[in-house]
């Protein structure tokens, strides 16, 4: 069996951003190079890979996913983990997969620029994926905090849905000595803020709002502020509550600016949808997985992963990677390579359960 744990080190070795995962994706291609499936797509959606087992795209197809890119801060997310456990996934299927007598495809997709969220979307517009008449399609993260190989599946949503905002507020600078001559931004930001505070929590929905920057004016001593930002990320569990949490934002922001006489743009950072699993790959899931975790409140973080299972069936569910195991995106966090044998298995077990 190849040396995986020296594949997923060499890619840990060599971190690439959204955009510029070149490295991976060499590194995928040579290996399937030494497999055998029916077809390969490379630099899909910028530097993403799609390998296929099976001839006839009208056939039922299972897909799996895994994520290529890195933090700025290296890979202290998993993804090279990801990537490494879709390899040996695809070293299973190339020993006990019958292309010639089955029935069925099996694609594999390794997708870059998944922590911006933009990777997803340009895998979807390449149109590759729709040539394939897709069944099922089922992602994994890693999760410290769970015992090692442990499954973790979320019922309903896996991940929220969450949004960069920022809101851009113009009034008139004047001078300092005569503020009332002007229209100074910094009481309405801090209304605003204090506003925003109040999302969290209300209606009886997880709804969370996250002051992330204040900028007002510039330091010139001589002049009053006027103009202004404010930045938030919001989350909510579900899409249809994301839409109405930002239109609620987006409906107190514009009340306050008119008030103060301000005029204010608005643009959007980011957004990730909820990742909503679909049931009955989830009870695909719950049958084929022996040691389940059911965790009924979704992760709070989100997963660019929800644009395929808003056009497919599919489902997203987590893996252990130790109970003391560093957190995602903690400076010393490194994927335990023990755990890329156990879910390649599970994959493979999806691949058999869905079909049968």
């Amino acid at each position: 069996m190849t040396d995986y744990i020296a594949i997923r080190k060499a890619l840990h070795d060599h971190p690439q951003t959204a955009g510029c995962e070149q490295f991976a994706h060499d590194t995928i291609v040579r290996h399937l190079q030494t497999l055998r499936p029916s077809k390969v797509y490379t630099n899909v959606g910028g530097y993403g890979v799609i390998a296929v087992w099976g001839t006839d795209p009208q056939a039922p197809t299972i897909a799996f996913r895994a994520d290529t890119d890195a933090l700025p801060i290296g890979h202290r997310c998993g993804h090279d983990g990801h990537t490494t456990i879709l390899l040996r996934l695809a070293e299973l299927i190339d020993e006990e997969f019958n292309i010639q007598h089955s029935s069925f495809n099996i694609l594999l997709l390794w997708q870059p620029a998944e922590e911006t969220g933009t990777g997803s979307m340009a895998v979807i517009d390449s149109g590759i994926l729709q040539q394939y008449n897709i069944k099922a399609f089922y992602g994994l993260h890693n999760l410290p905090g769970y015992s090692l190989g442990s499954v973790v599946i979320c019922p309903h949503t896996f991940a929220a849905a969450s949004t960069g905002v920022v809101y851009r507020l113009v009034g008139r600078e004047t001078h300092a000595s005569t503020p009332e001559m002007g229209v100074n931004p910094g009481l309405a930001v801090a209304e605003i803020i204090n506003r925003f505070n109040g999302f969290n929590g209300q209606n009886g929905e997880f709804r969370q709002s996250t002051l992330i920057c204040v900028r007002i004016g510039q330091p010139a001593f001589g002049t009053s502020a006027g103009h202004g930002e404010v930045m938030f990320t919001l989350r909510a569990f579900t899409n249809k509550g994301m839409e109405q949490l930002l239109a609620d934002a987006n409906a107190v922001v514009d009340e306050i600016a008119a008030r103060h006489s301000l005029t204010v743009t608005r643009s959007l950072v980011e957004p990730f949808r909820a990742t909503e699993n679909h049931s009955e790959c989830v009870k695909v899931l719950m049958r084929e997985c022996v040691n389940a975790v059911i965790k009924e409140e979704p992760f709070r973080w989100s997963e660019d992963f929800a644009e395929y299972l808003l056009r497919w069936p599919g489902a997203m569910f987590g893996m252990g990677s130790g109970e003391n195991h560093a957190e995602l995106h903690h400076p010393e966090y490194d994927f335990p390579d023990e755990l890329v044998e156990p879910a390649a298995r599970m994959f493979f077990r999806l691949a058999q359960g869905t079909i049968s």
